[in-house]
């Protein structure tokens, strides 16, 4: 999935390994691309995610623009997958 943090996508393979890796030493989890720790809460979640839009990721800003179409705002949702094309 895409993670809050990096807004990279992650196999579940390299998910699954870096599970392993952070069990076996003992580890709180984290990323396993950016190594920053999961966040616990949604509003941790939330606000590491505005981060990247703010930072003008375009991963970020398509998956913006797809909760803004889910809720039926096609303005906003268009405006988000514009900035993420550009």
């Amino acid at each position: 999935g895409t993670w809050t943090c990096c807004s990279k996508i992650i196999c579940k393979g390299c998910i699954f390994a870096n599970g392993l890796r952070e069990r076996e030493e003992k580890l709180h989890p984290s990323c396993p691309f950016c190594r920053k720790p999961v966040p616990f809460t949604k509003g941790q979640g939330d606000k590491q995610f505005l981060k990247r839009i703010a930072a003008n990721d375009p991963v970020g800003m398509h998956v913006k623009g797809i909760q803004q179409y889910l809720k039926g705002d096609y303005r906003s949702a268009f405006e988000y997958y514009t900035r993420a094309a550009e």
